[in-house]
């Protein structure tokens, strides 16, 4: 696999100076272009083998570029912040918004590789963890991301003499750890482990690039190259349109559907209603309060028709919980900030740590619901978020993640009268705007939407529940029921005290 890269590349010191000056300046316009563009990041990862030459190669790159523009991460072990919640999320904190360079010294590879290159994982782990990177990339590249991976290489002889260089330099010994000879010792391991990777995850859509690492000129304007011809490639020639592989799916012939089977006669009278609301408020909070949901955390994510009650639902599920270790997230139109960022990023930034509890009012089904209806986003792009959805709850689901999901329903007149009401009503006035009305006019396009959305990400995971909401009070309590049946499940598959 890395034959390539061991064959002594090297280039002459008056070859470098003659082509670095124009080099520099058409990496410099081509990064000035794409900021003022802002249609696409730009996202390298630097990986590869010990002491062939990854820091100092980024360090020539923000020598060479605009640094305010670029942004360098380098990611050791996860920090007990980072540990608390999903892998992938210090990784989606650190992508770039659009128009900006971002670099990734060591990356969502290091953890998968050096953990089966030591045993502490199965060959059957690592296909799984390489598949999921797959995937993971080519929701990157389909939200316009230009994503550039560069995998140093050195020969085994080449790696020790490279680390040896550097540890009788004075100047550079400090760079060389017990670690790196440790991991030298295991350099047919790795190699072996790293060319499986490498080979798996090489896809149109996000490259390797092996670099031969032992002369510093040669991967320099390797790297510089391949950068500046990558961005721009993007520039000069933006990407076509996606078409969808396949049509949207269609409704039901007979015109039935899922939210045809949820009951909207349930009812509750008020004295039930408090003191189920009571019962149920005092379970939440001895659950939240019980040592084993230190282990664990939980979002609640609504979604509903206008006016469907999702505000008091929420209202009396936070009642329950000690408002330090919870944090409730209104989800708007998305800000400019985020719309420079794929779509899925305001939610992966806002997930709880462990011991607590994120409550979303509206959340990431907006891709397949209202961009899906009001045609903010292509077919493509919604069809091909329903995966990238189940893999997102996939990885909440694998951190101990306690996801709830609940669609509020009520009836088009049980909606025109809540509207009618707010709209009389002083104090209610400011929920219903113009927008809440308009929705109105789509209410079977969103009927079809929502249909699809349930159809194709309830999954025994992260299962919908569809809360009648005619009646508020019965709403409100079979929330609160399926949040703490949910969380008492958790914890039984959840061992020791």
């Amino acid at each position: 696999m890395f034959e390539t890269a061991e064959v002594g590349h090297a280039i002459a010191k008056e070859v470098y100076a003659a082509e670095v000056p124009a080099l520099r300046a058409a990496l410099l316009d081509a990064q000035f272009d794409a900021l003022q563009a802002r249609k696409f990041a730009t996202v390298i990862v630097i990986a590869g083998v010990d002491g062939a030459g990854k820091g100092e190669t980024v360090n020539l790159l923000t020598e060479w570029l605009d640094p305010r523009q670029v942004e360098v991460h380098g990611f050791g072990p996860p920090t007990d912040e980072e540990a608390a919640r999903p892998v992938k999320w210090r990784f989606w904190r650190a992508l770039p918004p659009r128009g900006k360079l971002g670099i990734m010294f060591g990356s969502w590879y290091t953890q998968p590789i050096v953990a089966r290159a030591l045993g502490q994982t199965s060959d059957s782990d690592l296909d799984q963890a390489l598949e999921r990177i797959n995937r993971f990339e080519r929701m990157l590249a389909d939200e316009g991301i230009l994503l550039l991976k560069f995998w140093f290489h050195l020969s085994k002889k080449a790696q020790k003499r490279r680390l040896r260089k550097l540890e009788s330099d004075p100047r550079t010994r400090w760079r060389v750890t017990d670690q790196d000879w440790k991991n030298f010792k295991k350099y047919d391991a790795f190699c072996d482990v790293s060319a499986k990777a490498v080979r798996e995850t090489d896809m149109g859509y996000a490259p390797w690039i092996i670099v031969e690492g032992e002369d510093a000129r040669y991967r320099g304007l390797t790297v510089a190259k391949t950068l500046l011809a990558g961005m721009r490639g993007r520039l000069d020639n933006p990407p076509t349109k996606q078409v969808p592989l396949a049509p949207p799916p269609q409704p039901s012939i007979d015109s039935r559907n899922i939210l045809d089977t949820v009951d909207l006669a349930a009812r509750l009278d008020k004295g039930e209603y408090e003191a189920r609301l009571e019962d149920l408020q005092g379970r939440l909070a001895l659950l939240c309060r019980n040592p084993k949901f230190r282990r664990m955390s939980v979002v609640a994510a609504f979604e509903g028709w206008d006016a469907a009650g999702k505000g008091g639902a929420i209202r009396r599920v936070a009642g329950a919980m000690d408002a330090r270790f919870y944090d409730i997230v209104p989800v708007a139109a998305p800000t400019e900030e985020e719309r420079r960022q794929p779509y899925l990023w305001r939610f992966w930034r806002r997930l709880p740590a462990r011991g607590r509890t994120t409550i979303f009012d509206r959340t990431w089904y907006g891709r397949v619901l209202v961009e899906r209806v009001e045609g903010f986003c292509s077919d493509a792009d919604w069809l091909r978020a329903y995966s990238e959805i189940n893999d997102f709850e996939e990885q909440l689901h694998d951190h101990n993640v306690v996801l709830c999901k609940f669609w509020l329903h009520v009836s088009p007149e049980e909606q025109m009268r809540r509207f009618t009401e707010r709209q009389a009503s002083e104090f209610k006035r400011f929920k219903i705007t113009e927008e809440d009305w308009r929705n109105r006019e789509k209410w079977q396009p969103y009927v079809h939407a929502v249909c699809d959305m349930v159809d194709r990400t309830s999954t025994e995971i992260a299962p919908w529940t569809l809360v009648a909401a005619e009646d508020k009070y019965s709403a409100r309590i079979q929330v609160l029921q399926t949040l703490c049946d949910r969380i008492e499940g958790a914890m039984d598959r959840i061992k020791g005290k």
